[in-house]
């Protein structure tokens, strides 16, 4: 069982993911900042497939991603637009990515998040998951493209039989298959206080809405995601499952940080202000 973590962070973001009990990692991470136009990308993808697929696949996913934001297409197009052209492009990586494949079939889940100034767009294909939180309150989060999750909007089964109901594993959606992908999609205003939580069903599994909720919220992201992170493998054991998480809180510091932002504003006026009046009085001596 490892529990090494492959760690990543850039501003009020910090991404991780383990091998768990498994041989290989088919989870990848990726977070991208732009820090002039207050911008990030965060997506997370759960490969499988078979004979090296699984991680093949979920490679193809963050460099699908990569490619189009090095290429500056979120500047061009809204938010969940650029989320549909990512999940497309990404699911035609895959395809590319099988020719001269022997035994084995790239296929992945996506989730991602972008964070664009107060508007955050999300989308998703397949298990892997997006929860929002204000505070300590579960704003939502993603519907998984399962047979176990279709069962419980059923009512067959309950919330909490989910993550362990034999069918929890059988997709309904995912990249790299047939057919087009169907996107899910969803957008909403970034408030202060938010945090968000993208993750594999690997960690879903293994912890609570609360205790990632509380996590998330924790001053010291660094070291709350590696606590995580070593609870989801500590708790799938030997035969447990690769685990990837993300946890963002892209909204600056609230009222204390729009405070600090007018005041620096109003001592500048006031500092141009005054040079324009002695510049007055210069010329108005000389």
């Amino acid at each position: 069982m490892d529990q090494a973590v492959d760690f990543q962070a850039i501003p009020r973001v910090v991404a991780g993911r383990a091998r768990g009990g498994r041989d290989a990692q088919q989870d990848e991470v990726l977070c991208l900042h732009d820090a002039q136009e207050e911008t990030f990308l965060l997506v997370l993808a759960d490969g499988m497939g078979g004979d090296g697929a699984g991680e093949l696949a979920s490679a193809g996913v963050i460099e699908a991603a990569r490619r189009l934001w090095s290429e500056g297409v979120w500047r061009e197009l809204p938010g969940p637009l650029f989320l549909e052209s990512l999940c497309q492009e990404a699911h035609a990586e895959l395809h590319r990515r099988r020719v001269g494949l022997q035994g084995g079939e790239p296929h992945s889940t996506v989730v991602a998040l972008l964070v664009q100034g107060d508007r955050v767009s999300w989308a998703h294909v397949g298990d892997s998951r997006l929860y929002r939180f204000q505070g300590a309150r579960l704003l939502g989060r993603t519907e998984d493209h399962s047979l176990a999750q279709l069962r419980l909007l059923r009512g067959e089964i309950s919330e909490r039989e989910l993550a362990t109901h034999p069918d929890q594993h059988k997709l309904l959606r995912g990249l790299g298959g047939a057919d087009a992908p169907v996107v899910e999609h969803g957008c909403a205003v970034l408030r202060a206080g938010q945090s968000f939580v993208l993750c594999s069903d690997g960690v879903w599994e293994q912890l609570s809405t609360d205790e990632l909720g509380c996590l998330s919220r924790r001053r010291d992201q660094d070291a709350a995601l590696r606590e995580a992170l070593a609870l989801a493998v500590e708790r799938g054991g030997q035969d447990g499952d690769n685990v990837a998480l993300i946890f963002a809180r892209p909204a600056r510091q609230g009222w204390i940080r729009r405070y600090g932002d007018r005041l620096r504003s109003a001592l500048r006026r006031g500092a141009t202000g005054g040079r324009r009046a002695v510049t007055g009085y210069n010329e108005a001596s000389s």
